[in-house]
């Protein structure tokens, strides 16, 4: 690749993850909705199968699953300029948004409201997860198999299963299935057709005499060992920050969790808005690296593992059950998002059309995104509202 290319490449990175750090409501499942929609419906930078070991790499890691995936792909296109440029570009301005609501909160001990935009984003939201699982589905499951390990995962997770024994299981029983049907023929395995808040005074006065080292520390060993979904680092932060060391009160822990869910981009900046209100915007920055840096590690330590996983008929096997597991995950995700954004006619109406636009006319997920929350604060805020 010239020089010319690479810097093609690395600038194109940067706006289409700049622009999702941006509008990427919705948590880690709608996010990889929208990479797919825009690496393998748009852009063509890779196909579905591609997408699917990234996907399946980056669940199996500690870490933000959905920053992981965009650091996979920045790898992928960029190689490890790319790495770096994709995972801080869609980082990026989601702290920055979060560190303005966080100055806020500081200031005036109160978050600002957001409901009238979250009331219309998220039921589009359910239209654009659909449509990527429609999509990858086709790709990754391709037997009979694989759609009973798929049906048999999703159940789990409903259930309340560790997302990491899902992972693990469904890679195993793959695996053994097809160890078993080379030894005799199974049918199971025939091929498919490829179808408010409370007030802040005095934050930052815990790590202001401690200096930021420690906070530094605190979100490094979370983000080394945390699988899950942002209500997991819920337990972290109150393990470590209320429990242990008490630095935060139960309402702020809260109010941080409820930004980092309700705003663009990874639900981790919960870090950054923690960071500030204990010590300005240096315990943010602090806190933030901290919470971050494992991610670029284990994807730069586990990205060039993956074609010699493919070459791997076993591991091969595995990487199919558990991109099998993982779409059955984010499945799990969109059925719990779609029962607390669709609570009336409004939203329901706001679902379906977002679902006739995408089909019909391909719309860019992120104009979709912005149109739901022009949509939803109108009839939240408007001269019609209750």
């Amino acid at each position: 690749m010239t020089d010319a290319a690479r810097r093609t490449r690395l600038r194109e990175l940067a706006w289409l993850f700049a622009r999702l750090g941006c509008t990427a409501f919705g948590g880690p499942a709608a996010h990889i909705a929208m990479m797919e929609d825009e690496v393998v419906r748009r852009r063509g930078w890779m196909t579905r199968e591609r997408l699917l070991d990234l996907i399946g790499a980056a669940n199996l890691i500690p870490g933000p699953t959905s920053t992981e995936l965009a650091i996979h792909i920045g790898h992928d296109r960029g190689g490890w300029a790319g790495l770096v440029v994709a995972g801080a570009c869609f980082i990026l301005p989601a702290v920055a948004i979060v560190l303005a609501i966080a100055w806020a909160y500081v200031r005036f001990g109160a978050l600002p409201a957001v409901g009238g935009v979250l009331y219309g984003v998220k039921p589009v939201i359910i239209a654009v997860v659909a449509q990527a699982l429609w999509g990858l589905g086709r790709s990754a499951i391709r037997s009979v198999g694989l759609a009973a390990v798929g049906l048999a995962a999703l159940a789990a997770s409903l259930a309340g299963v560790d997302e990491l024994v899902v992972l693990a299981a469904a890679g195993a029983a793959v695996a053994l299935g097809r160890a078993a049907g080379r030894r005799a023929p199974a049918a199971s395995w025939l091929p498919l057709p490829v179808l408010g808040a409370a007030p802040v005074f005095g934050a930052g006065a815990a790590t202001t005499a401690l200096g930021l080292g420690p906070l530094f520390w605190v979100f490094l060993k979370i983000g080394t060992v945390l699988f899950g979904s942002g209500y997991v680092l819920l337990a972290f932060l109150r393990s470590d920050l209320v429990e242990r060391l008490h630095w935060l009160t139960e309402a702020q822990l809260l109010d941080a969790v409820a930004v980092g869910q309700l705003t663009p981009g990874p639900v981790f900046t919960t870090a950054t808005f923690v960071g500030y209100v204990l010590g300005g915007g240096g315990g943010a920055a602090i806190a933030t690296l901290g919470i971050f840096l494992p991610a670029f590690v284990f994807v730069a330590i586990s990205g060039p593992l993956l074609p010699r996983l493919r070459s791997s008929r076993v591991a091969a096997a595995v990487l199919d059950g558990v991109n099998a597991a993982s779409l059955a995950l984010m499945a799990a995700v969109g059925l719990e998002l779609a029962r607390a954004a669709i609570v009336d006619v409004p939203t329901a109406v706001l679902a379906a059309a977002g679902a006739a636009v995408l089909i019909r006319y391909r719309l860019n997920s992120a104009w979709l995104v912005l149109g739901g929350a022009v949509v939803g604060t109108a009839v939240t805020y408007g001269p019609w509202a209750h």
